[in-house]
């Protein structure tokens, strides 16, 4: 038992590095006018959550102790919901209602594409 939330620890420290690398290349490439970077980690871990959770639902190929430390763990720490909604908050305080809006609209409506799009693809392998 301790040997697997040490596991889930560390995959959750690696889940944390990863969305600070990914939110901070989008954002050196597409600016701060928009929460790119969180909307970049939530899409890309929706897409690896459907992804990883059909190689190994559908597909066998990763155990269910294995996926539990890649998804509580890493997904966990790597997507931000907390970040979604601080950030998408901070447009409403700033009146910015309509960019508040599309961010809401577009990391729901890509994160079920992406989580849709990772099951299919697992599927087909």
């Amino acid at each position: 038992m301790l040997e697997k939330l040490g596991l889930i620890a560390l995959a959750g420290a690696a889940g944390t590095l990863a969305r600070y690398w990914i939110s901070g290349l989008v954002y050196g490439l597409a600016g701060r006018q928009f929460p790119w970077g969180t909307a970049a980690a939530n899409i890309l871990g929706c897409f690896l959550f459907g992804f990883i959770w059909q190689l190994g639902e559908g597909r066998m190929l990763i155990r269910a102790e294995t996926r539990a430390i890649i998804l509580t763990g890493f997904m966990g720490a790597f997507t931000t919901f907390s970040t979604f909604i601080f950030e998408s908050g901070g447009l409403i305080e700033e009146g910015r209602y309509l960019v508040a809006l599309a961010n809401v609209g577009f990391q729901t409506v890509l994160g079920f594409a992406a989580l849709f799009g990772g099951l299919m693809l697992g599927r087909m392998l």
